[in-house]
């Protein structure tokens, strides 16, 4: 029979139940020991922009193209680039449920660790890019394929990888995807804030065993307001169908986790950073704003 509505106090027990501290000196070894091969990495081999056409791009398109082309690379990469050191990464893709669009973890290491893997894009305010008035949220989430049903709280890491378009170092004038930086987390801690968050903040919770996370509806917030009890028995996936809880469409984004280490980490990575371009670069971009003029 499914289970219903699980209440705080039985999410808190399984929580405690499960829970297994991190070892952080572990942690810090890894995520070093990963920087150090990835960090400064450019796909330029794969993906190539002429600045001249970077204008037409929004982030959120570059965003789309690249990311999940460095998603499929990176497990890759000994045999995209020719250099040594990518035979110590021990990075490859986990394997999936045949048919699954999604599968937890991403990446499996050659230690036994297992990375989930979200990627930040980063602005370089050197190059022209179409940047518009108001900065679209990202779409990197940690969704309900990652709860506490399936992290090994002691062996899984959110890996966020940040990374810009950066002019080639070979060939002036253009652009490729370059990784700019890296940063591990628990996952067990990234999705406790999560959880916290959905229970305290949004009112809500999950339903069945970390089947489906939901929040109240504008219903159960009408409901809630006047002091009528709200109607935890089923939910709804939208407002016509009238239940106190719907099922939350907008779960597990990384800005709205509450894990300071993690918000942190977010907040560097939304500072533009800067380089020093080429002649033929800057000869480009003197062009082009000549002509917008």
């Amino acid at each position: 029979m499914p289970m219903g509505f699980m209440a705080r106090d039985q999410y808190d027990l399984e929580y405690e139940g499960r829970f297994t501290p991190v070892d952080e000196e572990q942690m810090s070894c890894l995520r070093n020991r990963l920087a150090d091969i990835l960090i400064g990495v450019d796909f330029g081999r794969l993906l190539s922009i002429p600045i001249s056409v970077l204008p037409a791009f929004e982030p959120s398109q570059v965003g789309a193209i690249s990311g999940a082309l460095l998603d499929a690379s990176i497990p890759e990469l000994k045999s995209i680039i020719a250099d040594d050191r990518f035979e110590s990464l021990g990075i490859r893709r986990a394997p999936g449920q045949l048919g699954e669009r999604e599968s937890y973890p991403d990446y499996v290491h050659d230690d036994g660790w297992r990375l989930e893997l979200k990627l930040l894009y980063v602005d370089n305010a050197s190059l022209p890019i179409k940047r518009p008035p108001t900065p679209k949220e990202p779409s990197a989430r940690l969704t309900q394929k990652v709860s506490l049903a399936n992290v090994q709280p002691s062996k899984d890491f959110l890996l966020v990888i940040a990374y810009a378009f950066k002019e080639d170092r070979i060939r002036p004038g253009i652009a490729v995807p370059t990784i700019v930086d890296l940063e591990l987390f628990p996952v067990i801690e990234c999705i406790h804030s999560r959880d916290v968050r959905l229970y305290e903040s949004s009112h809500g919770g999950w339903f069945g065993n970390f089947d489906t996370p939901v929040v109240l509806s504008k219903l159960g917030k009408m409901h809630r307001a006047e002091g009528i009890p709200i109607d935890y028995s089923s939910y709804g996936r939208k407002e016509d169908e009238e239940k106190d809880l719907n099922e939350d469409t907008n779960f597990g984004k990384l800005k709205r986790i509450p894990y300071p280490p993690l918000k942190n980490y977010l907040a560097k990575c939304r500072q533009p950073i800067t380089e020093e371009l080429s002649v033929l670069a800057k000869r480009i971009i003197d062009e082009m704003q000549g002509e917008v003029q």
